[in-house]
């Protein structure tokens, strides 16, 4: 599983190849489920689930080329042209004309992921024996609920549940973009004519899909250092957060609470299931599914601070207009620092902290770890 967050999906990359390089050459991942910036790695892996090792590596070698002009359009009339159709749409109470509705323009992100991503391979893999099943997730600007694009073998059936459904679809570039389009910064993207958002925003049960398509176990590779939550200490002057800094706030909620908040969840089923008797479980109609989550070491959204003033001059001025300045806002910067010194430490720290538990992982993988839970 997968989780995502704009440039911050860059860890994952690195995790992904230490992965690899402790595992056969074929994915031993049979279920594969992402969302947001997560579908992109996560279909990559998917498309060369034959190649494990090759894979990751080609996926590796795209992300470390990436630049950002590469994701969006960073040219200065493009992003003027953007900015002027949002001020005649709002200043004009929407009789101005204006069809405003992302702060950038993601067309150089469809033509990467158009080249980068075997999509066409993952349906061959499936009926090969290689995939059991593939799950990108949006969320649907239409209904609001979570939806779960998802192509496997012929037995898996499509689920339903409170606020999320799942659809059987041959998944291509249109479906991943949908899955990593953040609110507000990218647009939507359409799906058989409805409009859909980054995944991430629905999805208060990520391990879900993947359950859902017969997981045995699972690990989920986040993006967000885990840290006990602390009192605010009261700032003197008191300080007022900038639309930056709100934004940024935003969207960890969004991507970054929803990977640990479900994880949780399972650590106490399956503590549960633990102290029943097979026959009550078997009542039940659930089975303990063991849990591994790999997570940075450092504060992803720290280290971007230090790429502001790599990033195009063009995006520095609109961000610095709603408060992102290099100082604050790094939250919010760390989704789009798409800079190749940001993305290639944090491929080098995914890399680091996976193969510091290169034997927690061995034995995980083996089948020799305590069940974690089942959430779903």
């Amino acid at each position: 599983m997968l989780t995502g967050g704009g440039a911050r999906a860059a860890y994952q990359v690195g995790a992904l190849r230490a992965l690899a390089e402790q595992t056969c050459a074929c994915c031993p991942f049979g279920v594969i489920a992402g969302a947001s910036a997560g579908a992109i790695n996560g279909t990559a892996i998917a498309g060369t689930a034959d190649d494990f090792a090759g894979g990751a590596a080609r996926l590796e070698a795209t992300w470390r080329a990436i630049a950002p002009d590469s994701i969006y359009a960073t040219d200065v009339p493009r992003l003027a042209e953007i900015g002027a159709d949002w001020l005649r749409q709002l200043a004009g109470g929407g009789h101005l004309g204006g069809h405003a509705n992302a702060l950038l323009d993601t067309a150089p992100l469809r033509a990467l992921l158009g080249d980068a991503l075997p999509l066409a391979r993952i349906p061959e893999l499936i009926a090969a024996g290689h995939l059991r099943g593939v799950a990108v997730t949006a969320t649907s600007y239409d209904t609001g609920a979570a939806v779960t694009f998802f192509d496997g073998v012929p037995e898996l059936e499509p689920w339903q549940r409170t606020g999320r459904i799942a659809r059987r679809a041959t998944l291509t570039v249109d479906h991943v973009l949908a899955s990593a389009a953040i609110p507000v910064f990218f647009p939507p993207i359409h799906v058989d004519g409805a409009p859909y958002a980054d995944g991430c925003v629905r999805l208060t049960a990520p391990l879900s899909p993947a359950i859902r398509m017969g997981a045995q176990r699972i690990i989920g590779i986040g993006i967000h250092e885990v840290t006990p939550p602390t009192v605010p200490v009261p700032a003197d002057p008191p300080h007022s957060p900038t639309p930056a800094e709100i934004a940024g706030v935003l969207l960890d909620a969004v991507f970054l609470d929803s990977l640990e908040a479900d994880a949780e969840r399972l650590i106490r089923i399956n503590t549960t299931l633990a102290a029943m008797t097979p026959a009550q479980r078997r009542t039940l109609s659930l089975r303990p599914i063991p849990l591994l989550v790999l997570q940075p070491s450092l504060d992803l959204g720290r280290l971007a601070v230090e790429q502001y003033h790599q990033m195009p001059w063009a995006l520095r001025y609109l961000l610095a207009g709603i408060g992102a300045d290099g100082q604050r806002g790094w939250d919010l910067l760390s989704y789009l620092a798409f800079v190749p010194v940001y993305i290639d430490r944090l491929i080098d720290l995914g890399y680091r902290d996976t193969t510091a538990r290169r034997d927690e992982i061995a034995r995980f993988l083996d089948g020799d770890a305590a069940p974690a839970a089942r959430a779903g």
